[in-house]
């Protein structure tokens, strides 16, 4: 497999940066993830670097040179995080759980695999279009998703009902793996991106321009609309170049 991958993050208008990325990679499998330490909880940061720290490890343990099932590694490696913050918070006396979003891809056997909780999101982009993406752990999307429901602006759009090191038991969503094709492009991001650029905007960037180009569009354009408040932004962008089944050139 080939592909191209640039990572960006941003601290914005806020005092320290909350969020993590990274990525990795064996001969026959990659991981990407973006994780948004939560404001207003203690120690966002340290939530999201153990978020990045405990699944990029299992990843080294498990792929060897690939996963061997990728749902079941997904599930488990977010639930392990899960554990990793109550035991943290326990273990330095914290009354609030450190706690963070995560999404997560994995492309393996030409295949795009995702798990997510909160809203930090994967877009998939396709031929001009986004073909897919994350639905967000949030009471605006879950409200959206309701018969009847209103379009238009929501004001809770960040409000989460699930997250990493939340006090009950969180939803974490493995998506149906999708079968990539040559020129897809992905992005994970936090929503220090997503709630200051449009959908357009993010598939205008990655159709046009290479993915260092795109990525760095995208965070300063997200600076831009945020203004002087503007939150962390942080983005993987990815260009699934060739895929295992189709011979070298």
């Amino acid at each position: 497999m080939m592909f191209s991958v640039f990572q960006v993050s941003r601290v914005g208008g806020r005092r320290r940066n909350e969020d993590r990325m990274g990525y990795s990679y064996t001969q026959a499998a990659a991981i990407f993830l973006v994780a948004d330490g939560l404001g207003g909880h203690p120690e966002g940061d340290v939530a999201a670097q153990i978020c990045l720290q405990v699944i990029t490890a299992l990843f080294h343990k498990q792929a060897t040179p690939k996963l061997a099932n990728v749902a079941e590694f997904l599930q488990s490696a977010m639930a392990a995080v899960h554990a990793q913050l109550l035991g943290y918070a326990s273990m330095h006396g914290l009354d609030q759980t450190p706690s963070s979003t995560l999404v997560i891809a994995v492309l393996q056997d030409d295949h795009c695999h995702t798990a997510h909780c909160g809203d930090s999101r994967r877009y998939l982009v396709r031929h001009g279009e986004v073909a897919s993406r994350t639905i967000d752990h949030s009471v605006a999307e879950w409200k959206s998703a309701q018969p009847g429901a209103a379009s238009g602006p929501q004001a809770n759009k960040h409000v989460l009902y699930s997250c990493l090191g939340a006090p009950k038991q969180p939803v974490i969503e493995v998506d149906t793996p999708i079968a990539l094709e040559v020129g897809d492009r992905l992005l994970l991001c936090s929503d220090g991106l997503w709630g200051n650029v449009d959908e357009d905007d993010i598939v205008r960037s990655l159709t046009t321009q290479d993915v260092t180009e795109a990525a760095q569009g995208l965070a300063e354009l997200a600076l831009q609309r945020g203004g002087e408040y503007c939150d962390n932004v942080t983005l993987i962008a990815v260009a699934w170049e060739k895929a295992d089944n189709l011979p070298l050139a």
